[in-house]
């Protein structure tokens, strides 16, 4: 389980990716709001952790921005702003639970096991279009008219990219960033596998959309009308 956390406290971040670490997860963390929201928006993680008062980018702007794109990633908040109305407005807000500094490292990771058990809530947001191909990225399911067929994490996570950008074209440095991650160090023939990955699977459900590729810039997805 990969697990993103948001937060500016730098001394935290280090005990708790250790701590996690430990047991077996990974872990990436983020000390600014508004590079954050750029990880989340990839939907990588498993599991936020997101503190409330960010530099750049406050929690609350986060979660909206977060839950109005459709990105269900479950989220739990972190942060030492304790009072009632603190925590109504985080849990108004699209987070998923609440945990107030300080806190026991055993209840944080309690708190988390208690998220990831729970069933996903289906939602219309989750369906992503473009011509005739539809993608349900929770399920990670790919369909066409009755054909369906299902992509590996790294495949849904580039199409979605593509889907959320239908008919633009997008610069290879700006997808392997989204999608690998801004740190990644990712061989350029990486990103040509998945689009060529891509392809077979348009392909395999008779879709009209091609991943078309844009000389000396990067790949559009766009419907094909010829």
């Amino acid at each position: 389980m990969r697990i993103l956390i948001i937060e500016d406290d730098v001394r935290l971040c280090d005990s708790l990716r250790y701590q996690m670490e430990q047991e077996g997860y990974a872990v990436d963390v983020c000390h600014d709001g508004a590079d954050g929201w750029e990880l989340i928006r990839q939907e990588s993680a498993d599991v936020i952790l997101l503190d409330r008062m960010l530099p750049s980018m406050d929690g609350i702007t986060i979660l909206h921005r977060t839950r109005s794109l459709g990105i269900t990633t479950p989220i739990l908040m972190v942060t030492a702003l304790g009072e009632l109305s603190d925590r109504v407005m985080g849990l108004d807000g699209g987070a998923d639970d609440y945990i107030v500094k300080p806190f026991e490292y055993e209840e944080l990771m309690a708190r988390i096991r208690c998220i990831i058990r729970r069933p996903p809530a289906l939602s219309a947001t989750e369906l992503l279009t473009c011509g005739d191909l539809s993608y349900h990225f929770t399920t990670r399911r790919l369909g066409c008219g009755s054909r369906t067929l299902l992509l590996s994490k790294r495949e849904g996570t580039l199409l979605e990219f593509f889907l959320r950008n239908c008919g633009q074209t997008l610069p290879r440095s700006l997808i392997l960033a989204r999608v690998w991650g801004p740190d990644a160090e990712v061989e350029d023939g990486n990103l040509d596998n998945y689009i060529h990955f891509l392809r077979r699977r348009l392909s395999s459900v008779n879709s009209t959309v091609q991943l078309k590729t844009i000389r000396g810039i990067g790949y559009c997805l766009e419907e094909s009308h010829v």
